[in-house]
């Protein structure tokens, strides 16, 4: 008779738990880079005989035929995935460093990837961020339509000055999308507080999975009086505290000075020895740039202010924004040149 995991039986045996669930992964992972890589041989070995004008469409679909009816059971070499298999070939074989990066992640990703990220550096991007969240398909889908790497290029430009007072901040971004929180357009921080909540698995996916829930309203108790912070998080790769302070509206100076006033009570009475110092956002409907920058400048603590939205990015609006701040960042980097 079997018993289920409990939480005794987990701590009796959690060790070898965890030997059991390792062993799983890295044969999950083995037989992975063996399908990816008998993928990359095939798609070499199409490419050199396209090249060379011996295949054509005629030549792949018995091929394609051929391996389904001699290998029973066998999967993915119907002739669209073959010609894949080339395309994945011919996409990587001049960079060996990121060809390395599609063993870490499925076909279905690597394919997903290959499809929807049209330069080198976005496919670099989403197989580093995919290998290292170890998304889904349909995550992986999500982070893309919702322009992840045009966003993040676009708030480590805006935000470059500031990340560098701390590590922490770098885990932070300039915006976010929210557009699985279903709330009216005109809400309260309580409505969006609570929504959420109730999206949470959605909302770390945004941010990032090594962010790890605490608390909402988190009480802090400064003197005799109570205060609480909107959201706290953990980030278990920067081993810190990261508070949210949720602005339905246009973020204002004074906002920083609460957040500070935070961050200050975590470090003093809740972050643990061990733990890095407490970095915090403000995540408002709304922002002007200038004075973020101003109000930022000045500051000591290791803070950022970001917008939220509730739908899906405008593409277009976001390939120019990018593609303005790489041009301004050339002329800097240029006048600096020429100065030294």
């Amino acid at each position: 008779m079997s018993k289920e995991l409990t939480p005794k039986n987990h701590a009796e045996y959690g060790e070898i738990i965890s030997i059991i669930e390792r062993a799983r992964e890295n044969a999950f992972r083995a037989v992975n880079r063996e399908v990816i890589s008998m993928y990359w041989e095939i798609g070499a070995y199409v490419s050199d005989k396209v090249k060379n004008g011996g295949w054509g469409k005629a030549i792949v679909k018995d091929f394609s035929d051929f391996i389904r009816s001699n290998f029973a059971g066998i999967q993915g070499f119907s002739a669209s995935n073959i010609w894949r298999m080339r395309q994945f070939y011919e996409t990587y074989k001049d960079n060996e460093r990121v060809a390395a990066l599609t063993y870490e992640i499925n076909w279905s990703n690597n394919l997903k990837i290959m499809a929807r990220a049209k330069t080198e550096e976005a496919r670099e991007f989403y197989l580093l961020l995919a290998a290292k969240n170890r998304y889904s398909t349909s995550e992986l889908e999500r982070q893309i339509d919702s322009m992840i790497f045009e966003r993040m290029m676009i708030s480590d430009e805006k935000n470059k000055l500031f990340i560098a007072k701390s590590a922490g901040l770098a885990a932070l971004r300039d915006n976010y999308v929210l557009e699985f929180l279903d709330i009216p357009h005109n809400h309260k921080e309580r409505e969006l507080r609570k929504a959420i909540l109730a999206n949470l698995k959605d909302f770390i996916l945004e941010f990032g999975k090594d962010f790890s829930f605490v608390g909402e309203e988190y009480r802090v108790q400064v003197g005799n009086s109570d205060f609480k912070i909107d959201l706290l998080f953990f980030n278990r790769e920067l081993a810190c505290l990261v508070a949210i302070e949720l602005k339905v509206g246009a973020f204002k100076p004074e906002h920083l000075g609460q957040l500070e006033f935070y961050l200050e009570a975590l470090d003093s009475d809740v972050k643990k020895e061990y733990e890095n110092p407490s970095v915090g956002l403000i995540l408002c409907a709304d922002k002007d740039d200038a004075v973020v920058e101003y109000a930022l400048r000045r500051s000591i603590s290791p803070a950022l202010v970001a917008n939220y939205q509730l739908h899906l990015p405008n593409k277009k609006l976001l390939e120019d924004k990018l593609r303005e701040l790489t041009e301004i960042a050339e002329v800097q980097n240029e006048d600096d040149d020429a100065e030294l």
